[in-house]
């Protein structure tokens, strides 16, 4: 008959525990060994756990920041966070580089069966695009989230993005074939009236996974070098308004409010509403110039995953706790 020992008995926990785990044995076999049943080895495994009896320790190698990530998702309510060590020196190429390349694996490591994946624009997402392996995708599509901004030609444009993400993928491409701000909004309109548009835009809520660069008004930002995105005058009226950052030119404030402004109505792509109701959002952006912007991006709720760089992970866990709970409970009252 077989025996029901005590789930306090010291000297069983010890004797599972080691056969469990340092001579590897499955439960079946430790049930088998031991006279019990297997359901009994694992509870008796949990008990060991409980009793202090078996401790786990995680040591993750040199440039892997588990801790950081946990804190960040606890803190700003993330599916997930991925930290990446930058080191030095520390400036914006090396940071848009490192992170480019953790969002390529990040794609191909979590790409499934069928996924249509939103795109926008920006430096970080094309060292992203660069670092993706080409692969053959299933039932998968690129939609490009935002009209063309800059020089068609230019590398960070969101058609040029899409059309080399897709081919690395072999996905099919939905292209956005407009300019992604027009010069009046009579012009915006009759864009839109076009049947071909209207269809590329229709499908936004048919994406579930989307990826996307966190951009801050600034005069040395790419939206503002480039020379033919946007003026003076606008970056001066956003500015005055709180802007903070954008994604995909739909720009928001210090506490992640939609900023409203006279270039919001002229940009086609994406509304801020659109994307909180995708599944995935993927935020990637870095730099410690992009605090603000990455802070507001999470306060609003625009990107609910986060691949970031250490030294920005800190400068975010450093902000007060409390602004961020007040923010939350507004966010919610509003919903």
């Amino acid at each position: 008959m077989a025996r029901t020992p005590s789930p306090k008995d010291p000297q069983l926990l010890s004797k599972v525990s080691r056969l469990y785990y340092e001579q590897e044995l499955s439960e079946a076999e430790i049930a088998n060994r031991l006279h019990l049943s297997r359901p009994k080895v694992s509870r008796l495994l949990k008990e060991a756990r409980k009793a202090g009896i078996v401790q786990i320790h995680i040591t993750p190698p040199p440039g892997i920041y588990t801790e950081l990530e946990n804190e960040l998702e606890q803190r700003f309510g993330l599916r997930e966070a991925i930290v990446v060590d930058v080191g030095e020196p520390y400036y914006d190429e090396s940071v848009t580089r490192s992170l480019g390349a953790v969002a390529a694996r990040h794609l191909q490591e979590t790409l499934r069966v069928g996924d249509t994946i939103g795109v926008s624009w920006g430096s970080t997402l094309n060292a992203m695009v660069a670092a993706i392996r080409p692969q053959r995708s299933t039932n998968t599509r690129v939609v490009q989230l935002i009209g063309g901004l800059g020089h068609p030609t230019a590398e960070v444009h969101a058609s040029e993005l899409c059309r080399r993400m897709a081919n690395a993928l072999q996905a099919e491409l939905i292209p956005l074939p407009v300019p992604g701000i027009m010069h009046s909004v009579q012009a915006k309109e009759a864009v839109l009236s076009d049947s071909h548009i209207q269809r590329a835009l229709s499908l936004f809520e048919k994406v579930n996974v989307a990826y996307v660069g966190i951009g801050s008004p600034t005069p040395d930002s790419v939206m503002m070098r480039d020379g033919t995105i946007m003026s003076p005058e606008d970056l001066a009226e956003l500015q005055e308004k709180g802007a903070v950052g954008d994604i995909a030119l739909r720009f928001f404030d210090a506490q992640g409010r939609p900023v409203q402004s006279d270039l919001n109505e002229r940009v086609i792509g994406i509304q801020l509403d659109q994307l909180q109701k995708i599944q995935r959002v993927v935020g990637v952006s870095g730099g410690l110039k992009k605090f603000d912007a990455v802070r507001g991006a999470l306060l609003g709720k625009f990107v609910n995953i986060l691949i970031t760089d250490r030294k920005l992970a800190e400068a975010l866990l450093s902000s007060p706790a409390s602004e961020i709970t007040q923010q939350k409970k507004i966010t919610e009252t509003n919903s």
